[in-house]
């Protein structure tokens, strides 16, 4: 889901700007593709959280959703 070119390079930009180095052992690409899958796990349950809140657990409230739509169409 995410690209993976675009994370290591934000790592890349956020260990320079913190001085954080990797260790011996830890492969960058290994280290990415961890971090990658992470944050896919999370966004996973963030989604899943909202969709329950924003259709109030399977029962939507359509002129709230409208209101929304309106208010985000703007």
């Amino acid at each position: 889901m995410l690209d993976r070119q675009v994370v290591k390079e934000f790592l890349e930009e956020e260990f320079e700007d913190a001085g954080i180095e990797i260790p011996k052992g830890i492969s960058k690409k290994s280290l990415v593709e961890t971090f990658c899958e992470y944050i896919e796990d999370d966004y996973y349950e963030w989604l899943t959280d909202n969709f329950k809140s924003f259709f109030n657990h399977n029962h939507p409230e359509w002129k709230w959703i409208r209101e929304k739509i309106k208010y985000y169409s703007e």
